[in-house]
């Protein structure tokens, strides 16, 4: 749920507005503050991920393009809304959000102030936000652990034996191998 904040000066709302990079929105600021936490707290978590070596470069990179592409999609469907065109069906936002997408997805829902109301979506983008952070809890187990190596392993065997140039397979390699503790 959006937080919202009121003033009794409107003249300050554009000053408080930049202040706390929120979106002002008639007498009202919609502070992104939980959005933001979040997103921040992400960040910290893959980062860390790969530093003490759970997790390849390559999950943080996936996030992100899924993340962006989950973004436009949201855009998309909110200027067809808008307009009246043709919309991007609720399926394929889901499928980008349980894909990994979800952050630029919660992202987007709070900054275009779209898909915000209707239960039946919401529930079903938390469900794949939980899916999401369950396979993240797998892939820091142990059994989690041995069926990524054994699948970044598979990557790297492929790029080694594809990949002619050296040029192009030591940063493909780079991103897909896990950080030795």
């Amino acid at each position: 749920m959006p937080i919202y904040v009121s003033f009794k000066a409107p003249v300050l709302e554009p000053f408080l507005c930049l202040l706390h990079s929120s979106v002002v929105i008639g007498s009202r600021v919609l502070a992104m503050k939980s959005v933001k936490i979040i997103t921040c707290f992400l960040i910290l978590c893959f980062g860390m991920s790969y530093f003490l070596g759970y997790t390849p470069l390559l999950l943080s990179l996936f996030v992100l393009i899924i993340s962006l592409l989950c973004y436009f999609y949201y855009a998309k469907d909110k200027k067809a809304a808008m307009t009246g065109s043709w919309r991007v069906s609720e399926n394929t936002l889901h499928l980008l959000a349980l894909l990994g997408g979800w952050p630029g997805a919660l992202y987007a829902q709070q900054r275009l102030r779209h898909k915000t109301q209707k239960t039946s979506f919401r529930v079903v983008f938390f469900l794949s936000v939980l899916a999401n952070c369950s396979g993240v809890v797998l892939l820091h187990s142990h059994d989690g652990q041995k069926l990524l190596r054994v699948a970044m392993n598979s990557v790297d065997s492929a790029l080694i034996r594809y990949v002619d140039s050296d040029r192009a397979r030591l940063p493909l390699l780079f991103i897909t191998r896990l950080r030795t503790r």
